[in-house]
């Protein structure tokens, strides 16, 4: 049988997030992103589409590193203002019924217990639609602005999340028992005190004690997604994850790096397919390719140089401020993003990038490819891209908004399901059942279920009855 095409639309509560000068597009909305009804408006476009899900990004700090400091990303745009995600879900979700929403937010600078709390919130309120991006922060402009010198060491932030991920799992999946809501009207008893758990985690890097302060959500734990590349980040993955993100150039890129996943879940235990892969991309498409590629034309006119070298900056840790526009491009080894610096350095012995060439590419969408033309000229670049990579998806960025996704709705995705590459109708049940086809909960061998089991501390002994004040 043919493998459907999953698609999450990648965008952010923000001005520019892939496509830095575009928000001066006549067609485009992105200056209206601080209010709902372009997100509500949104929405309903892709689940009219079928989208698997929004995927929203975020960021903690300014992209300061260009010319030293954070004015080219005010001046420009460059994914400054940026808005909390998280405050759109039940929003959206209000306005649709299947659409997931997979959300990045990062546990450097939040306890578990309140993050928990949380993201079991946002699964009631959706319903068993949302999934957390997991990701450790990278600007040290948001370590300044949480109090901290500079962010830790790239490795060293992949060890606090391992403990970071036990803790938060206790909570979701061991504080509440199955069965622990009653809900007894006539008793008076909303939850079994004996079946509701204190939590204790003491280690090196997190102390906490407490019980979750919410009951269990249909998912418990969320849709886990991650989008590291580098080995610390493959391994974090291959324990962790249910989707990973990934972004190059090439499939000469992203085929290597969606192999070595592969192969990582393998050692860890799990099966090679266990992971759904997400690929960044982005699609112009028009009636024709030729009205297709003048689109993109049109586009290009209104790009950002410096916005684009903002944001490059921000991802490699690079000062591209201090660079001749026809330099190459080397590896530098730092604690900034180490794919985003492999994708262009290391990623394909064949190219060799100069910082014009990698300014104009990551332009219009990011990192990522960008397949352009008529309906069936895209839909067989996605699929030739699946096939040389071995990626499940696609993280679809846009460069107008929402015009970038409106055309994929109406032209695309008939163009996908007349070639039996994309479903025609949703799945029922949570974001989980509708991606793996499973249960609302995650199984084993997967850490999370490894936390379910007894224990010793309940809040308290059972009452049998509430009390009568008279």
């Amino acid at each position: 049988m043919t493998k459907h095409i999953l698609l999450n639309a990648f965008a952010m509560n923000t001005l520019t997030h892939q496509s830095p000068g575009l928000w001066r597009h006549p067609r485009d909305r992105s200056t209206e992103f601080n209010r709902l009804p372009i997100w509500l408006e949104l929405a309903k476009l892709l689940e009219q589409g079928l989208f698997d899900g929004i995927f929203l990004a975020d960021v903690l700090g300014p992209y300061d590193v260009y010319g030293g400091n954070a004015r080219a990303a005010v001046a420009s745009g460059a994914q400054l203002p940026t808005n909390d995600p998280l405050l759109l879900v039940p929003a959206m979700a209000a306005v649709t019924t299947h659409l997931g929403f997979g959300v990045t937010v990062s546990l450097s600078y939040e306890p578990p217990y309140t993050m928990a709390r949380r993201f079991s919130t946002l699964d009631h309120l959706t319903d068993g639609r949302i999934g957390w991006n997991i990701v450790t922060s990278y600007l040290d402009s948001a370590a300044r602005a949480m109090g901290q010198a500079r962010q830790r060491g790239h490795d060293d932030r992949y060890a606090v999340a391992e403990d970071y991920m036990t803790a938060i799992y206790k909570l979701w999946e061991q504080s509440w028992e199955e069965g622990a809501v009653l809900a007894d009207r006539a008793r008076g008893v909303y939850a079994d005190p004996d079946r509701v758990h204190v939590i204790r985690h003491m280690s090196e890097f997190l102390t906490m004690e407490g019980l979750h302060l919410s009951q269990p959500s249909p998912q418990r734990t969320p849709v886990l997604y991650q989008a590291g590349s580098s080995p610390a980040g493959q391994s974090f993955a291959a324990r962790h994850a249910e989707c990973v993100f990934v972004s190059g150039p090439s499939a000469a890129v992203i085929g290597p790096r969606v192999a070595k996943l592969r192969q990582a879940l393998v050692s860890a235990g799990r099966r090679a397919d266990s992971v759904k892969v997400f690929s960044l991309a982005t699609a112009i498409v028009a009636p024709t390719g030729a009205e297709a590629r003048d689109r993109l034309d049109e586009y290009r006119s209104f790009v950002d140089p410096i916005g684009a070298l903002t944001l490059m900056g921000g991802w490699m840790g690079v000062d591209y401020a201090a660079y001749d526009l026809d330099q190459k491009i080397r590896f530098i080894d730092n604690d900034a993003g180490r794919a985003a610096m492999e994708n262009f350095t290391r990623g394909d012995p064949t190219r060799e990038w100069t910082v014009r060439e990698v300014a104009a590419h990551v332009a219009i969408g990011g990192a990522g490819p960008v397949f352009t033309g008529s309906p069936a000229e895209v839909a067989a670049q996605m699929a030739l891209w699946m096939e040389q990579t071995d990626v499940d998806g696609f993280n679809l960025a846009y460069a107008v908004l929402p015009e970038t996704f409106a055309d994929i709705v109406s032209l695309l995705v008939p163009e996908l399901q007349a070639r039996g590459l994309y479903k025609t109708r949703y799945a029922e049940g949570s974001l989980r059942e509708k991606l793996f086809a499973q249960g609302p909960r995650l199984t084993p061998p997967h850490p999370a279920a490894a936390q379910r089991g007894p224990v010793s501390d309940s809040v308290a002994r059972p009452v049998a009855s509430a009390p009568v004040l008279v």
